[in-house]
């Protein structure tokens, strides 16, 4: 079977729109939660959001093909560009058959579904757009990179909610583990901070409402904590067969080396109290990975900040790594970024790749009063100088999808 390798890297994000300024600020423990002013929130239980900034996609793709694309779609193209001229490919010499895209999306296009309906009411059928369709639907962001790049491998568009974006790349690790294609695209986008994802979600009341603190509201594993931010952008890596990597010198970041996906088969959005399909997702990446529990040196949490979810995650990581649990530091990246939903495994695959590359574990910020169930290390209010080799990173989505990665260091 092929080694997996990681060689290129691009994000958009509510800390910033490259990685260079997304890890920065991850590290530095700054917060990417502001007001959501992109409507009137004065209705809403929430006004706050991880809302990504000063990203312009006139100026990306120019305006004609911006207005071809959602949002959510934007972010995806705008992080693949990021993540192929990182990896410095040459699509011209590639063997375009087997360099595929696997991009998926939680949501999809409900921003422009929503301006459409209103287009519908106010001025008619006869006014709505014909591309309504094929630029909403969730894999349209995998197809457009496809037909951007010429990538005519696999494509493949996972939709399993908030796990949707590490489905994307263990499944793309699996088609290149096996052989199949020698490239993939592979991650996750979303851009749902509208007025009906936000009433929804806050009147299921999984929000935090501390609208007085923003900054402050994502606070994963804190007896305080609330309800998760909702936040939007994109994580995309190049992931590669080990042989095509060295066969054209490539710099190599990481090694996916374990993946493992699961079902709770519990329940429509609430998590498994116990965390059994946590723990049976982080126990088929290790086994996936020929490895034991003790051979992890750090844990990236799925961790929203929400009452169930966070006991839950810590309860699955108590019942597999056992005693070793309390020595393995845990940190939860969404305490600064916010829940990206669907893109929040890209994103927090490429700061699991920056903290293996620098040794460096973010912290989790917020974390003021521990819950007195969530007794793990997790790497409180500032980050952490540590020798680090391999890491797993989480995630969970609803109706019980499970997805978790493990990646290495890279040469080991």
């Amino acid at each position: 079977m092929e080694r997996v390798v990681i060689s290129g890297m691009g994000v958009v994000s509510p800390l910033g729109n490259d990685v260079e300024q997304f890890w920065s600020k991850l590290r530095n423990g700054q917060s990417g939660i502001s007001a959501i002013d992109a409507f009137d929130t004065s209705a809403f239980k929430t006004r706050f959001g991880g809302v990504v900034r000063d990203f312009d996609a006139d100026a990306l793709f120019g305006r004609k093909e911006a207005r071809r694309m959602d949002r959510f779609t934007q972010f995806a193209v705008a992080a693949a560009e990021q993540a192929l001229a990182d990896s410095e490919l040459k699509l011209d010499d590639m063997d375009r058959e087997r360099f595929g895209v696997y991009v998926g999306s939680g949501i999809g296009g409900m921003e422009l579904l929503l301006d459409q309906h209103q287009v519908l009411l106010e001025r008619g059928p006869d006014r709505v757009s014909p591309t309504l369709v094929p630029m909403m639907i969730s894999n349209m962001a995998a197809a457009v990179i496809s037909i951007r790049y010429g990538a005519m491998g696999p494509t493949f568009s996972p939709v399993t909610a908030c796990s949707t974006g590490n489905t994307a790349i263990g499944e793309a690790f699996r088609a290149i583990r096996f052989g199949e294609v020698d490239v993939i695209l592979a991650g996750g986008a979303e851009a749902a901070i509208n007025e009906l994802s936000l009433a929804s979600f806050g009147n299921a009341h999984a929000l935090s409402v501390r609208n007085g603190d923003i900054t402050r509201a994502s606070r994963p594993f804190d007896a305080e904590r609330d309800g998760f931010v909702i936040a939007e952008g994109a994580g995309i890596l190049v992931l590669e067969s080990l042989t095509h990597a060295q066969r054209r010198n490539a710099r190599i970041y990481a090694e996916v080396i374990g993946y493992g996906n699961s079902s709770d088969a519990y329940h429509m959005v609430a998590t498994h109290p116990e965390g059994r399909g946590a723990h049976q997702a982080m126990r088929l990446a290790l086994q996936a990975a020929k490895l034991s529990p003790t051979d992890i040196d750090v844990i990236s949490a799925h961790a929203t900040s929400t009452g169930v979810g966070d006991l839950s995650e810590t309860n699955a990581i108590k019942a597999l790594f056992g005693e070793a649990a309390y020595r393995i530091p845990v940190t939860a990246n969404k305490s600064m970024t916010g829940h990206m939903l669907g893109a929040s495994g890209g994103a927090e695959a490429i700061a699991l790749v920056k903290s293996l590359e620098e040794n460096v574990i973010p912290p989790t910020i917020n974390l003021e009063k521990p819950d007195p169930g969530c007794d793990l290390d997790y790497v409180p209010k500032t980050a952490r100088i540590q020798d680090l080799h391999i890491g797993m990173s989480n995630s969970f989505g609803f109706g019980g999808h499970n997805a978790v990665l493990i990646i290495q260091k890279y040469p080991e």
